[in-house]
């Protein structure tokens, strides 16, 4: 699109976005993603890793009490992605919320959502590999290769894979998220059976006693319920990825709603309801951080291949949590790129339209992470699982914040809301970001690696404050250009 058809565009239309608002990152994509690759990739973003690998832990900390937790983050979640997504139909854009906070944040804001954003991604990358590690242990084939090298492998496969074509991204997440689904849905209906026919699992009676003989739903008290709120908010740290894929989707305005919509259904179903269910198979006692609960389950009810499928299905979650990674941060990245405030080679396009650039800088920390499971093991998980908390919450946080602006400018004129609305406003909003900040002191109050993570947020500041300084002169001087550009296609669109 040229500068002067953008310009006869705002003038046909008052409630279009100002001409400095568009995302020149938006420019050279393919929309090759369709409906089905859409409504897959949200079900695969609320369904991820954290589920699978990391719910066994959180049983047996907070107990039944932590199918409440996943309700509650999941209620947050859902009101931040449909407050993205009023933004998506606002302006689709693959830069995201990072264009919406530059849209209304200015550049200042656009860069503190990008690097969070990259933060949070290059972290749950480490954490994905780690997982895809600690799974393929699980099988004795694989036990005496060392973790980090398995860790190298998943991260080469799916890096290779992303720098193909969207495309083949969405094919990819498309296939991932049917195994995902396929196998919670036969899990439940095999854990219902169970509960049906009142069949033993590992010498117990399913149902509702084993939480009312076992403590009820808070066997420790609230405090631990609280406290895994941190770890359950990264459960659904993918969530906001459906919004990146607007700029590389035909018709964002007809295919984002209905997938947006799903999320809230397939929370409660997939994440509150597995749980619940869990915890009327086992004890929660009976779970454990080393192990998937689904795994758990299934390698006690008499079918030996029952727990090796499982944990083939939940490596195929990390893999696509990290496909999803480096395909979300490559367009963050370049959107970042070629307003100046990320380096210039994340803004390199392939000739199959991939933003390889930013792609190979995400994969390069993720390399790091090669190195922290070579180092520590038995801790990297729990290691960049901390600070992966801290990049979705700044990123949540800023999304809400994005959104209550853009509502000030719709109750001045300055812009028109799209029929799909974040609904509450500006409470939503507000409540929200409590909420957010109420996670920062459960991290704070957990102690351990949750307090050093936030004690770490002066020195994060800090390095964004400095990058900030190092890019500024560079972001001024391409944004001067556009708007020389624009004066210039206004001129010329005068004379015509």
């Amino acid at each position: 699109m040229t500068e002067r058809t953008l310009q006869q565009t705002e003038r046909q239309h008052p409630a279009a976005p100002p001409l400095d608002a568009v995302d020149a990152g938006d420019v050279g994509y393919s929309k090759s993603l369709k409906s089905r690759h859409v409504n897959m990739i949200a079900i695969g973003g609320a369904i991820g890793t954290g589920l699978f690998l990391g719910a066994g832990g959180r049983l047996a900390g907070a107990g039944p009490s932590l199918a409440l937790a996943y309700a509650v983050c999941g209620v947050f979640a859902f009101l931040v992605v449909r407050a993205l997504g009023e933004l998506v139909l606002h302006r689709p854009s693959s830069g995201a919320f990072v264009s919406y906070a530059r849209e209304f944040l200015g550049e200042k804001g656009a860069f503190v959502a990008g690097w969070m954003y990259f933060l949070n991604w290059a972290t749950t990358g480490i954490a994905d590999i780690t997982a895809v590690a600690t799974y393929a242990h699980y099988w004795g084939m694989f036990s005496d290769i060392p973790q980090w090298i398995i860790a190298l492998i998943a991260l080469a496969v799916v890096l290779t894979v992303n720098l193909i074509s969207v495309k083949i991204f969405g094919e990819m997440e498309f296939w991932f998220a049917i195994v995902k689904v396929s196998a919670l849905v036969c899990f439940m209906a095999i854990g219902i059976f169970l509960l049906v026919t009142q069949q033993p699992v590992d010498g117990h009676s399913p149902g509702p006693s084993l939480i009312t003989d076992n403590g009820g739903a808070f066997p420790n008290g609230m405090l631990p319920m609280l406290l895994v709120i941190q770890g359950v908010v990264f459960a659904y740290a993918s969530v906001e990825l459906v919004g990146v894929t607007a700029g590389e989707t035909s018709e964002p305005e007809k295919i984002m709603p209905r997938a947006i919509n799903s999320i809230m259904w397939r929370v409660a179903l997939f994440y509150v309801g597995s749980v619940v269910l869990l915890t009327m198979l086992l004890p929660w006692n009976a779970y454990s951080a080393d192990e998937s609960p689904f795994v758990t389950v299934l390698s006690n009810i008499g079918v030996p291949a029952a727990g090796g499928v499982m944990n083939l299905v939940v490596l195929t979650a990390a893999m696509s949590s990290l496909n999803s990674g480096l395909y979300s941060t490559g367009r963050i990245l370049r959107s970042m790129a070629l307003s100046g405030s990320a380096p210039r080679f994340t803004g390199v396009m392939s000739r199959s339209h991939v933003p390889y650039g930013g792609i190979l800088l995400t994969s390069a920390v993720c390399v790091l992470g090669v190195g922290l499971n070579y180092v520590v093991p038995s801790d990297a998980f729990e290691i960049v699982l901390n600070f992966a908390a801290i990049g979705i919450l700044a990123t949540w946080a800023l999304i809400m914040v994005s959104h209550l602006l853009f509502w000030q400018k719709a109750r001045a004129g300055a812009v028109v809301r799209p029929g799909y609305r974040l609904p509450g406003s500006p409470w939503t909003e507000l409540v929200t970001l409590a909420f957010l900040v109420s996670v920062l002191g459960l991290m704070w109050a957990d102690g351990g690696a949750g307090r050093i993570t936030v004690m770490s947020l002066p020195g994060i500041a800090v390095a964004l404050v400095a990058g900030w300084f190092v890019v500024r002169g560079r972001v001024g001087h391409l944004r001067a250009e556009a708007q020389a550009r624009r004066a210039a296609a206004e001129r010329t669109g005068d004379g015509a």
